[in-house]
């Protein structure tokens, strides 16, 4: 079976549990001949909780609505300015799980950043990129840095949904009102505060082009034998 290159569908700006409840129907209805998909989309103002998440960390939502998810981890906040991918991916076909999901995705916004020189970091144990910040507060692994992207995903199937949204221009203070992925004190910043000037739909393009690399058309069969490969190579991911 030959795998084809995800379909990349650009949403614009759209409702959050609309998006949410069309993941999981795609998700439920496709089968193994259907393409893999990256929805690129904006929401407007929310709160949202992974099946972890603890509402200690809404320290103070105000009027923004909270919508507990079926994703991982713990609560995030999406509004205009942010580019939102989601990563509709069959990691079965692929020959790959979560844990390789989730460093494609990373690696992919690490490429996005260094494409205007900035200096995207993994923080073992955290999901999601994080940059030096001189406005940093938080101490221990996170000290003297920011979180710019944040990265939550569920399996259904064999299949990924949800994915990883990217902050770029935006209200960044809905982000003071709670404890952002659950960490207490974790700064966060857009690419404006790192001083790029870029567009909204130009980071969602590149965003998905490098998306689409980590996830290339091949025949199945010799994908799996090349991820095995790969993977073994790898160093280990905490």
């Amino acid at each position: 079976m030959n795998v084809p290159l995800p379909v990349v569908r650009e949403l614009g700006l759209a409702d959050y549990a609309t998006t949410w409840e069309a993941m999981r129907s795609f998700t439920a209805q496709r089968d193994a001949n259907t393409a893999d998909e990256l929805w690129a989309v904006e929401h407007p103002p929310v709160f949202t909780l992974g099946q972890a998440g603890r509402r200690e960390h809404l320290l103070a939502p105000g009027s923004i609505p909270v919508i507990a998810t079926d994703r991982g981890g713990q609560v995030t906040y999406h509004g205009p300015g942010q580019v939102v991918i989601y990563t509709l991916i069959d990691l079965r076909r692929r020959g790959i799980f979560v844990k390789e999901l989730v460093y494609r995705i990373e690696q992919a916004v690490i490429q996005t950043l260094a494409a205007d020189g900035i200096d995207g970091r993994r923080v073992p144990g955290a999901p999601g990129i994080y940059v030096p910040w001189s406005g940093a507060a938080a101490t221990g692994r996170f000290a003297s840095l920011a979180k710019v992207a944040a990265l939550g995903i569920k399996i259904s199937r064999g299949c990924s949904y949800h994915g990883v949204a990217l902050n770029v221009a935006m209200d960044l203070a809905p982000f003071d009102c709670i404890n952002p992925c659950g960490y207490t004190g974790l700064a966060t910043v857009d690419l404006a505060k790192l001083g790029v000037s870029i567009t909204w739909r130009d980071v969602a393009t590149r965003l998905c082009e490098r998306l689409t690399a980590h996830f290339p058309a091949a025949s199945a069969g010799l994908m799996n034998t090349a991820e095995s490969a790969r993977r073994a190579m790898l160093p280990s991911q905490s």
